[in-house]
Order: structure tokens, then C-alpha cells, then sequence
């Protein structure tokens, strides 16, 4: 199996294993499509991997069914590969902006709710990878803070990797980390009027 050679090896004290073994952060961001699609296939190899697998979708709907959803949940009860769990943070607000119901916590409670959860499972270290969809909304609409999003995750124990997506990632959160992948779109199905279709969006 290729792993790749680095163009340079930083003076850093790691043993090459100790390099390769690191915690990364990974950001998928840019207008184009398929940002968390990249994180889903991500997670197909983790599962492969036997690692237990954190999915906490920050925009997405808990009414609205996704493929990828149901096929993780499938696997991961299978008891082939790692454990999946799936924890569902939001009501579609970014794309519908609707107000929260009388006595329900409103779209950016619900954010930070989401956020506390994952802070408590990386100081537990529920999970070997964590996939934060659609994260960066929250963050760059500022219902969320940066700056304590960069430091909880440089000072997360253990091997934990977390990827997050979501256009306008926030440059702070870019320049801490490791990956950093900027999707932009060159031709979109819409352009030419066409609404998004089964096996595709979902």
C-alpha cells in the first residue's frame, strides 16, 4: 500500500511513526459540491479501520433522510468494521432560516448544544473519528466561538481525528488545520435548472 513521501521532514523530534500517527483536523470547504461527501468516504475508510465513527451534522435536518445516514448506521451495526453514531444538531435552518417553535431552543442554541456535545465526547474520547458536517456555518455566522473551537481541538487527547465541512470556513480554523481542502464549483446541475435527484444529493 503507497502512503506517499512527504516533500520535506520538519526537525520536529517525531519518529516517522510518531509523524504518521498524528491527529489530523481536516477542513472541506468552497462552494463547489460534494464537502461532505469527501468526509463520508473518509468515513467508510475509518469504519474499515474498526475505529468508532462520530457523525454530528450541525444543518441537515433530523426529518430529512440521507443516504449516507442509513448506509453508515448499516454498517456500523454490522460488527465488521467500527461503531457509527449519529447525532443530528439541526432543523435545515441554514438553508430555510425558519424560527423555532414556541418553547424550543432556537437554531443557535441548538449549535452550541451541538458543539458541547462534541466537546464532551473529544475529552472522553468517545470516538476515533469525528465528522463534523456543516460545522462551519455556525462558525462563521459567529454562533459559535473560533478561537475556542481552535484551542479545544489543538488540545484534544489521545488519536482523534475530526473533519469538518461547510463553506466559509473560517480563516483561523484554515490556517490551524492540517488538511485543508477549498471545493470550488466549475458546473452545477442547477445552473442549467435541474433540481437535485435521488443517488446524487441524497
Amino acid at each position: 500500500m503507497p502512503q506517499g513521501k512527504p516533500g520535506r521532514v520538519p526537525e520536529d523530534g517525531l519518529t516517522t511513526r510518531q509523524r504518521r500517527n498524528r491527529p489530523l483536523v481536516l477542513v472541506h470547504t468552497g462552494t463547489g459540491k460534494g464537502k461532505s461527501t469527501a468526509a463520508f468516504g473518509l468515513a467508510l475508510r475509518a469504519w474499515n479501520q474498526g475505529w468508532p465513527i462520530g457523525v454530528f451534522q450541525f444543518v441537515k435536518s433530523a426529518k430529512w433522510k440521507v443516504g449516507e445516514e442509513n448506509a453508515l448506521r448499516v454498517l456500523g451495526a454490522s460488527g465488521e468494521g467500527g461503531t457509527v453514531d449519529w447525532h443530528k444538531m439541526g432543523e435545515g435552518w441554514s438553508w430555510i432560516q425558519r424560527p423555532a417553535a414556541a418553547g424550543e431552543p432556537d437554531n443557535e442554541s441548538r449549535a452550541r448544544e451541538g458543539w458541547e456535545q462534541v466537546k464532551r465526547d473529544l475529552a472522553a474520547e468517545t470516538y476515533k473519528l469525528y465528522v463534523l458536517d456543516e460545522f462551519a456555518y455556525p462558525l462563521h455566522w459567529g454562533w459559535i466561538d473560533v478561537a475556542e473551537v481552535v484551542s479545544v481541538l489543538r488540545e484534544r487527547p489521545g488519536t482523534q481525528h475530526v473533519v469538518i465541512t461547510g463553506r466559509n470556513a473560517p480563516a483561523e480554523l484554515r490556517e490551524f488545520a492540517d488538511l485543508v481542502t477549498d471545493m470550488t464549483k466549475v458546473r452545477h446541475p442547477m445552473d442549467a435548472g435541474q433540481k437535485g435527484q435521488r443517488g446524487i444529493e441524497w
